[in-house]
């Protein structure tokens, strides 16, 4: 043993007994172990700090750290780190079969062993008609079976922890794979021809219906459907199986994918139901809210509208609402403002809100001039209140299809033209318009990018007068027919409880289309 005098340091001591470290024989692997500890650099550091804490007289800084590192909580924690640090937390699997050594004779056989919580295993199954085996159907992105890499879409199931699935339902299977917790050990004989593991989709939807798994016998799964909403927007990680998509919710923490109907499978059912009279197309005919934008003020008595007349033909066109193929959108600085499309059910008074924002920043926003036949006023200027035209070249303008909506009041014509939309955008400035639904098809452009904004006002639940209840009911049923038909076209639905508020939403709606990111549909980016 080396000779240590009083003199020497903790740091010099410990370099010294370093260099005497020689292993013998008998205990090679313990002195290997301390001459690792004692020359481990961390250790030798805190040596020297021992020692400057020991020697001399203590500034305030060190006062303090020798406090800290002496304190009862900061030795708890130390004290903690070490005892979870000693730990072993990897998953503790059962003893293999004692007939695993003979499976291995059998080069087609594999024992998987997986780790799972109360997750779903995230495979589907489905049983061979021909030879009766148990074939793995599908692997759901994210899911414990995806995250293993060792179960293939395509592999036969043999065993479940040791129960044969062969003679099993495959609700039974299901059921026993559900319920295994913690370890779960598959027999199974790989494919043939293993799929590649697919790449992740970059393909996003907008689902234009609800759906729910637990509602649809259809599904060869419903604990791996995925419920969602119309409107969410949806990433389809895999197209791989035509009838059943692969899908997740975006803005979902679940990592796991789960399953949807295709779009191409949801139309045929649609258009099934529709042939068995047990569903009513989108566009089947109905008493429709047609007529004149409400900024006319017409009654419903004199409203009428051309347009609605000139579209009796598309109504007898069947529209599958299904999915809508989007994509994130930002304005550019040198682009044109985006087109926000006010639309509203009766009681909203839309003209009154898109009017009072208008008149508090009209270098940013402005209305489309619209077109009418009916005489000027001494008062009013041409293009500012109206652009005047003879009732010939408004009936040839609309011939030509160069207004959005238009119609008749009072033996006077008045339309919204296209033209007047692109001048408010030459101006560099967002052009609000309020419509009937009807014309939102014509606007859902490239072109215009509308950002639609659905206006409702907020309704009391009862009125004592009989008069009014009536008024409230038809307002009720004016929201619920716009929602039903048009309702997976709008961006924002703006409850308007009074005007201030209302305006006060509107503006900062308008605000963040400017500056922030939304999902439009791809094909307004590709055009």
């Amino acid at each position: 043993m080396p000779v240590l005098s009083a003199g020497e340091g903790l740091h010099e001591t410990l370099a010294l007994l370093t260099s005497q470290l020689r292993p013998d024989a008998n205990h090679k692997e313990d002195m290997v172990f301390l001459k690792d500890v004692f020359s481990e650099r961390s250790l030798s550091y805190l040596m020297k700090v021992a020692e400057e804490l020991q020697s001399g007289p203590m500034s305030s800084e060190e006062k303090e750290l020798l406090h800290l590192l002496t304190s009862p909580h900061l030795k708890a924690v130390l004290s903690v780190h070490d005892t979870v640090a000693q730990k072993n937390f990897d998953p503790v699997l059962p003893p293999l079969p004692d007939d695993f050594e003979d499976e291995l004779d059998e080069e087609s056989v594999k024992i998987v062993r997986l780790v799972k919580n109360k997750e779903p295993l995230g495979a589907t199954i489905r049983r061979d008609d021909s030879t009766g085996a148990v074939i793995v159907a599908r692997i759901m992105k994210g899911g414990a079976a995806d995250r293993s890499g060792l179960v293939h879409v395509g592999d036969e199931l043999r065993e479940v922890n040791g129960s044969s699935v062969m003679h099993k339902r495959p609700d039974e299977i299901s059921q026993l794979l559900s319920q295994s917790q913690g370890s779960i050990t598959l027999k199974i004989i790989p494919a043939i021809k293993e799929e590649d593991k697919l790449k992740e989709s970059k393909v996003f939807m907008r689902a234009l219906f609800d759906y729910t798994p637990l509602e649809d016998k259809a599904t060869p799964c419903q604990e791996a459907g995925l419920p969602f909403k119309r409107g969410d927007i949806l990433q389809v990680v895999s197209q791989h199986d035509q009838t059943w998509w692969q899908a997740k919710r975006v803005g979902d923490c679940n990592l796991r994918a789960g399953l949807v109907p295709s779009k191409q499978f949801q139309e045929r059912r649609l258009a099934y139901r529709i042939k068995m009279g047990t569903l009513q197309s989108s566009k089947s005919p109905k008493k429709a809210v047609s007529g004149l934008r409400r900024s006319f003020r017409l009654s419903r008595k004199d409203r009428r509208g051309s347009s609605g007349e000139a579209n009796v033909s598309d109504q007898n066109d069947t529209e599958f609402l299904t999915y809508e193929e989007v994509t994130r959108y930002q304005q550019k600085p040198n682009e044109r403002p985006r087109l926000v499309v006010l639309i509203g059910s009766l009681g909203a008074r839309i003209n009154e809100l898109k009017q009072k924002v208008i008149a508090e920043n009209p270098h940013r926003y402005a209305v489309a001039v619209p077109h009418t036949t009916r005489p000027k006023k001494s008062h009013e200027k041409e293009g500012v209140e109206y652009h005047f035209v003879t009732k010939q070249a408004f009936d040839a303008d609309a011939q030509n299809n160069k207004f959005i909506e238009y119609g008749e009041y009072k033996e006077n014509l008045y339309g919204t033209s296209i033209e007047a939309i692109r001048s408010v955008q030459a101006k560099n400035k967002m052009c609000l318009v309020d419509v009937q639904p009807e014309a939102l098809k014509a606007l859902r452009t490239a072109e215009f990018k509308p950002y639609v904004i659905f206006v409702k006002p907020r309704l009391p639940e009862s009125r004592r007068r009989r008069s009014a209840e009536e008024d409230l009911q038809e307002m009720r049923l004016s929201a619920q027919q716009i929602d039903q038909q048009y309702g997976h076209q709008v961006d924002r639905v703006l409850i308007k409880e009074d005007n201030a508020s209302a305006c006060a939403e509107l503006r900062s709606i308008l605000e963040r289309l400017e500056r922030e990111t939304f999902w439009v549909p791809v094909s307004w980016v590709k055009a």
